[in-house]
This record gives structure tokens, C-alpha cells and sequence, in this order.
């Protein structure tokens, strides 16, 4: 499909042609339809220093432009945008392309590099919740797109196996075995009975606190599995004491001190609010210290970049990390923290009511197994980080087309279902390259490959602004399209020539689909 790749270098010759100063070109997709394919601006940011109107610097670059392989009609619009209509051996150029790519459409090389994403990191003191899952959710389908764009990812689960809540939790199981109540600030929830009588009232609490964390921690996995998302890397606290924290201190030189007994960083002297406590008076590191030494470790393991995926509760830790970035000798810029914010379980409009302390909870693997992972992971994914979800047990498996996870996967069983019932008609397809595309020239039709054009730049910018959902909405938005041209074009009929060229019209699109709901963690049915 044409775009900024191959308009781009014709733009900026054209400048050169019209004696006009170099700009790099920028260009978006038009809201309006009529307004064509692609627009740029090149002519407003030229018109000052040209000094001469937009619409005239517009109409000087037009003239130069010359004709430009795959592209229609060029026209000034507006106060001075060049838009840019492809022309339709361009939009059957797109279908071939997308059936040729196959499962690497949309996916490519602009970035280059290797990242750290690392996300949940919930301590083994319980079982996951939702907000648990929605990091998941989130931190996994951004590793899928950050992959899609060429990056090297690295999934991490950084796990807390050291420190004051491990006490309490292995205070809190030994109390239970033992047939007492657990510390008053331990851990209450009836999991923890579960997971002692799962393991046995051994004798040896050390041995017995152990145990029931490696088991917590199956568990924790065990979820994530039934959700579709693994990690490359499990990484414990524990190793990083005492010489990683060690380390870590001594690499921040002169911007550690000692003060009322504890050692110190810094961090004011880096944009944080106050500065940060290392070890504590009584010899104890904190957790900021090994957060401090798991930065380090991260940038000696050579990562260009480094990903955190944390809720909105730890929005501190933005200017907490980037000062350990500065204060390591690193490039604030190579630490990203993406944030998301909670979610609000309903069921049948009423509040389902959560407490990880005392118990009274639904645990994500107790919504995976009521919902399902498509319908969490998809209904997790489809709003910004930035917004709250209120997430309705029963509104999620609603079979509807007001459910979008329904609707979106209904739209591939559909898909897939024309494609057989193509093969069962007797249609033979020989080859995308043999087929004329441009039988297809409907509106209906002309549009369903626009949309599916732009699934690349979709990936692009949902990778580049960390915005999942964006993947999400194409997919609805690609399912709205395919209804239309469903609706409006039948796919086998006498005109074998016209039938074979819909039909890759339908396998471009059934591409299309799967690949977006690929990087979501979706599945896309064959049937339902």
C-alpha cells in the first residue's frame, strides 16, 4: 500500500524542484473520506519562510510532483494541505501484499535495539487480582508490540523473596499452622489455610514459610499461564543481597551520606522530591535499595532500554527511578515507566467488593475461569491505561454484538466460515498474484482495504505511545468494515473472476484479524 515511505522522498524532491527550502514531509491519514488517502501539512510550515501563502507553496509543490507511482489524484485542500487519493491497482497491490506477508503483516524493523519489559512483579504473598491482570494484560500485549516494531524484549517478573512482608507472610503461615490467627498485620485470607493443609503442618516453620512461598508462586505462574502470558526472566530479590546492593551503593559515589544513623542517596540532586533511604539505621537495606541494585543489574545485562509496568498507586516512582538512572551514570531516557490505572469488578452492575488482606476477593484465576482469557485480556486492553475499567463478569460474556470481545471474534469465526463455504462451492484460488484485483472497485470493497492498509501504521503508533487499545479498536473497526462489505458484496458467485478476487479480498482481511488479535493475546476462532 502506498504511504509516508514512498511519498515522502517524492515531497522532498518536488521541494527541491520548486526551489523551495528542504523540509521533512509528515503525513496523516484524513478523517474525511473524499479528502483522500493520505495529507501533509509540508506546505503550511513552508509558507513563512517562503513567504508566500500556503495554498500557493501547496499548489508549487503539486506542480513538481509530477506523477507518482500508485497514487491517483493530488489536490490543495484547505488552508494549504496536499492530500494524496491512491489509485485502485495500489489498493489491489495491498490485498497481495497483505496475503503474501501472511502472519509478519504489520510487524517490521523501524526499531532497533534490546528491552526490558518488566510488569506484575506481585510479591508471592497471594494470589493475583485484577489489577495483577491488568498488568499482565497490559505489560504483555506491549512486549508483543514493541516485537512487531523490531525491538529484542525481554519479559521480566521481578518477585519481592526477601524483606518484611516475606516475614510476615511466613509469620502469617506458621501462626495458621500452629492453629493460631495470624499476626494482626499479616495475612488473613483464607489461602493461606488452603496452602498449609496443600503442603503439610510441618514442625519447621522456617521450612514450612519456604515451602508455601514456592507454592504461592506456582500458583502466580500457574495463573499467568492460563492467561497466555510467560516471561523470559523470573528474577529474585534475594539475589541482590548483600552484594548487589553493595555494588549499587558504591557505584553513586558521592551522592550517598550517612544521616541519623542511615545511609542515604541523594535522588534531590536528580529531580526527586526528597532523597531516599538506603540502609536503615539498624543495618537493613530497604526496598529502594534493591530496587537501586536491580537497575543496575538490568543495564549490566546490556538492555538499551528499560520498561516498568506499574500501577498507578507507584506514579512516585517516576522521578524515583529516573534519579537512580542519573545517579548510576545512565541516560534518564533509557528508564520508561508505563502506568495503568485500577480496575472496578461488577457483576450485573453491582460492585463485586475486593481486600487481598482479609481475604474477601475474586482472584484473577477465579475471573479466568468464569470469563475466559480472551474475554479478560481483550476487555482489559481496549481503554487507555489512563482511565479506570469497570469490569462487568457478566456484561464480558454476553453473546451480543454490544460485546465487543464477542462481536470482534464473531466477526473472525464469520470470516472463516466464508473461506470454507468458498472451498465447499468448488472456488479453486490459484495464486494472490494471478487474481485480478481490480474486479474490485465497489465502494464497499475499496473501502475494506483502506482499512486494512492502515493496520501497520495502527501497530506503529500503538507501540510508539504504549497504547494497546489502539490495536483493540482497529480490530472493531476492521470487523465494522468486513460487516458492510459482507453485507453489500457476495463473495462466490457467477463471476469466477470477481469470486476469486474476493475471495482474497476475505483472506486479506481474515489476516488481518488474527495479526491484531495476535498482539492483543487473543485468539481468533475458526468457529463459534
Amino acid at each position: 500500500m502506498i504511504g509516508p515511505e514512498q511519498l515522502a522522498p517524492a515531497v522532498r524532491a518536488a521541494l527541491a524542484r520548486a526551489n523551495l527550502p528542504a523540509r521533512e514531509p509528515t503525513f496523516e491519514r484524513p478523517r474525511q473520506r473524499e479528502h483522500g488517502d493520505w495529507s501533509t501539512n509540508v506546505a503550511l510550515t513552508l509558507a513563512k519562510v517562503a513567504r508566500r501563502s500556503p495554498r500557493d507553496v501547496a499548489q508549487a509543490i503539486i506542480d513538481q510532483l509530477g506523477d507518482v507511482d500508485g497514487i491517483d489524484d493530488i489536490e490543495v485542500a484547505g488552508p494549504g494541505f496536499i492530500n494524496f487519493r491512491v489509485s485502485q491497482d495500489a489498493l489491489g497491490d495491498a490485498v497481495r501484499q497483505i496475503v503474501s506477508a501472511g502472519d509478519q503483516w504489520g510487524r517490521g524493523d523501524r526499531a532497533t535495539g534490546t528491552v526490558n519489559v518488566e510488569f506484575v512483579s506481585a510479591n508471592p504473598t497471594g494470589p493475583l487480582h485484577m489489577g495483577h491482570g491488568r498488568q499482565a494484560a497490559v505489560g504483555d500485549a506491549l512486549a508483543n508490540l514493541l516485537e512487531a516494531v523490531g525491538w529484542d524484549v525481554t519479559r521480566e517478573y521481578y518477585f519481592n523473596d526477601a524483606g518484611r512482608q516475606m516475614r510476615l507472610f511466613s509469620d502469617s503461615v506458621a501462626a495458621v499452622a500452629r492453629g493460631e490467627d495470624p499476626p494482626e498485620d499479616g495475612y488473613h485470607g483464607a489461602y493461606i489455610s488452603d496452602v498449609v493443609d496443600e503442603i503439610g503442618r510441618a514442625a519447621d516453620t522456617d521450612d514450612l514459610g519456604e515451602a508455601a512461598y514456592e507454592r504461592i508462586l506456582g500458583r502466580i505462574t500457574g495463573t499467568l499461564d492460563a492467561m497466555g502470558v510467560h516471561f523470559d526472566v523470573f528474577f529474585g530479590e534475594r539475589s541482590l543481597h548483600p552484594d548487589g546492593v553493595a555494588k549499587a551503593i558504591v557505584a553513586f559515589g558521592d551522592h550517598v551520606y550517612t544521616a541519623d544513623g542511615a545511609t542515604w542517596l541523594r535522588t534531590t540532586s536528580f529531580g526527586d522530591d526528597k532523597d531516599r533511604v538506603l540502609i536503615r539505621a539498624d543495618g537493613e537495606p530497604t526496598y529502594f535499595a534493591a530496587d537501586c541494585a536491580y537497575m543496575a543489574d538490568k543495564f549490566s545485562r546490556g538492555f538499551d532500554r528499560l520498561i516498568y509496568v506499574l500501577g498507578s498507586d507507584h506514579h512516585g516512582y517516576i522521578k524515583r527511578l529516573a534519579a537512580v538512572a542519573d545517579a548510576l551514570g545512565f541516560d534518564r531516557d533509557r528508564v520508561e515507566i508505563v502506568m495503568h490505572q485500577f480496575v472496578n469488578l461488577y457483576r450485573g452492575g453491582a460492585p463485586v467488593r475486593m481486600s487481598k488482606r482479609t481475604g474477601e476477593m475474586v482472584t484473577f484465576d477465579e475471573l479466568l475461569d468464569e470469563v475466559g482469557p480472551d474475554a479478560a485480556r481483550y476487555t482489559l486492553l481496549r481503554y487507555s491505561r489512563d482511565v479506570p475499567i469497570d469490569f462487568d463478569l457478566e456484561a464480558v460474556v454476553q453473546a451480543d454484538r454490544a460485546n465487543p470481545v464477542y462481536y470482534v471474534q464473531y466477526s473472525s469465526a464469520r470470516i472463516a466460515g466464508i473461506m470454507r463455504t468458498a472451498h465447499e462451492a468448488g472456488l479453486r484460488p490459484e495464486s494472490v498474484a494471478d487474481a485480478d484485483l481490480a474486479l474490485l472497485d465497489t465502494d464497499a470493497e475499496q473501502a475494506l482495504i483502506r482499512v486494512l492498509s492502515e493496520y501497520p501504521d495502527v501497530v506503529v503508533v500503538a507501540a510508539d505511545e504504549r497504547a494497546p487499545q489502539r490495536v483493540a479498536r482497529y480490530a472493531e473497526r476492521l470487523a465494522e468494515q468486513f460487516h458492510r462489505f459482507y453485507t453489500e458484496c457476495q463473495v462466490v458467485g457467477s463471476d469466477e473472476d470477481l469470486s476469486v478476487a474476493r475471495y482474497w479480498l476475505v483472506v486479506a482481511a481474515r489476516q488481518t484479524l488474527v495479526n491484531a488479535l495476535g498482539l492483543l493475546g487473543v485468539t481468533a476462532p475458526e468457529r463459534m
